[in-house]
């Protein structure tokens, strides 16, 4: 059997195993009726990794998880997360089984600490939560299966009342994936950052990190290679890579061998600090939505990893259209470097989104901004990455009734949105919301609170028009008068896979 054959064999059996669901059929004759279109199915099994939360004493983190309710799930599922030294913890437990008895039991007692749940999600509509505090919990590694496995969320909250990247930190945890852009970061003296990369498989990961800066590549000294065993999380700090001092990098992590999950920890000894998720792939045109309308500094980074520079026309789209920002028009971008460029307060106290486009031929980059509320020393910065559209659905966790604003933008046409606000991870009942945004604008939505709200709620953002949607969701809680706050952007969920109808060529196997 040739590689062809075993290729074709290889396509059907994993659309098999990602849907459940696979039709083979004896070939009808052909005729101008037997193509059919795929089927779009939900998924039936979704992994996410969250990143080890802070090593402070001083933090508190909440994990919120949510499914939204799909069409056409069964009545069957899990989901949970749990520690990502549970692997570990339990092969050591094994090692030991061969010393003393008691030295046997402590290890088996760890092991049964380390695979507790941090989050066990009861049904789909409903959010689940828990918590953990100080700077010892470590990252977790979650698998939703069935009903819950569409659409899965999970949202890491963290705050931080003191020192080093003090304030609000957000993520929402990762699917695995090879390769993940970071533009944004840095390895200036008040910056600590770290790469973070979690191994959700049973065999090791290798990863390569990249670094470039507005002259190109920096030399590393460790950035090749780097191991991530089975089940674990591995934090790099950027500054032990290059002895280079930049306030404005741009990462590349390249998966040789596995699959991680990625986010980068940017920590400020001054301006407080947040998480970076990765950008959306490299594109000519790119999108960044949701800088809040007080913001007080916006600093624009782009990279364009190919062989060609890049121009790019800068616009934002404010409520009332596109804008173009006076002294900031465009922005040159060279083949291999990261650019930035500080745009200020560019919303001028209206919502507003970055929209990067061509100014000729199209070149694929990778953008971020780092934005700053607050003023003096209290001061505080989140960091939102250019990311996909809506598409078909996209939920954000961890809402409460005061505190999160969404973002929504349609830089190529007016859409209509469908906003629903899920019932409360302590009770409350749903309820929806629709919206139009006009072509190259953006709006702060008021948002639906579920009626009877307690706890924390999902938001589940859906497009009703073909209209591409962009959004994001800020989540706000100040303290002591530093304003903290965190960005997360919203792009498609991929609660459903397409099946194409597979029929039975028994001729296939012949060749």
């Amino acid at each position: 059997m040739n590689r062809t054959t075993l290729s074709l064999i290889a396509g059907t059996a994993a659309l098999a195993a990602v849907t459940g669901f696979a039709t083979l059929n004896q070939p009808d004759a052909a005729g101008p009726d037997t193509a059919q279109a795929a089927a779009e199915l939900p998924v039936e099994r979704t992994s996410l990794l969250c990143p080890s939360p802070s090593t402070s004493d001083l933090a508190d983190t909440s994990y919120t998880s949510f499914t939204p309710v799909t069409k056409g799930t069964d009545g069957d599922g899990t989901a949970e997360l749990a520690a990502a030294t549970v692997e570990s913890a339990a092969a050591t437990t094994d090692k030991a089984s061969d010393k003393t008895t008691d030295k046997a039991s402590d290890k088996a007692s760890d092991k049964k600490k380390a695979t507790k749940p941090v989050v066990t999600p009861k049904a789909p509509g409903t959010p689940a939560v828990g918590d953990t505090s100080g700077g010892e919990t470590p990252a977790l590694l979650g698998t939703a299966e069935g009903k819950f496995a569409p659409g899965w969320t999970v949202q890491e909250t963290t705050e931080v009342t003191a020192g080093s990247g003090r304030g609000l930190q957000g993520v929402t945890c990762t699917a695995p994936d090879t390769e993940f852009w970071f533009p944004g970061v840095s390895t200036a003296a008040d910056r600590t950052d770290y790469v973070h990369l979690t191994n959700p498989d049973d065999s090791a990961a290798v990863a390569d990190i990249e670094l470039y800066g507005k002259d190109g590549a920096l030399s590393t000294t460790v950035g090749e290679g780097i191991t991530i065993p089975a089940h674990s999380s591995e934090p790099i700090l950027l500054s032990t890579l290059t002895g280079e001092k930049q306030e404005d990098l741009t990462v590349h992590v390249n998966v040789r061998s596995g699959r991680v999950g990625a986010a980068v920890q940017a920590l400020d000894e001054k301006l407080g600090g947040d998480w970076l998720a990765a950008s959306t792939d490299p594109a000519g045109t790119q999108v960044i939505p949701g800088i809040p309308k007080d913001a007080t500094a916006v600093r624009l980074i782009a990279y364009a990893p190919g062989d060609a520079d890049a121009d790019l026309k800068v616009q934002l789209a404010s409520p009332s259209g596109l804008i173009t920002p006076a002294g900031h028009e465009t922005l040159h971008v060279k083949a291999g470097m990261t650019a930035s460029v500080d745009l200020g307060d560019v919303t001028r106290g209206e919502a507003g989104s970055l929209v990067l486009t061509p100014t000729g031929q199209s070149v694929p980059v990778v953008a971020a901004v780092r934005v700053l509320r607050g003023k003096g020393a209290q001061q505080e910065s989140a960091f939102i990455t250019a990311t996909a559209p809506v598409g078909t659905r996209a939920s954000a966790a961890d809402n409460s009734a005061k505190g999160s604003t969404l973002s929504l933008t349609a830089p190529k046409g007016t859409a209509k949105v469908k906003v629903t606000a899920s019932a409360g991870s302590g009770g409350g009942t749903a309820v929806s919301k629709t919206y139009t945004v006009k072509a190259g604008t953006t709006q702060d939505v008021e948002l639906p609170v579920p009626t009877g709200l307690k706890g924390t709620y999902a938001l589940t953002v859906e497009p009703l028009t073909d209209t591409p949607v962009y959004a994001s969701r800020t989540l706000a809680a100040t303290q002591e008068g530093v304003p903290g706050f965190t960005i997360q952007t919203l792009p498609d969920d991929r609660g459903t896979v397409a099946v194409p109808e597979a029929d039975e060529d028994v001729a296939v196997l012949q060749k």
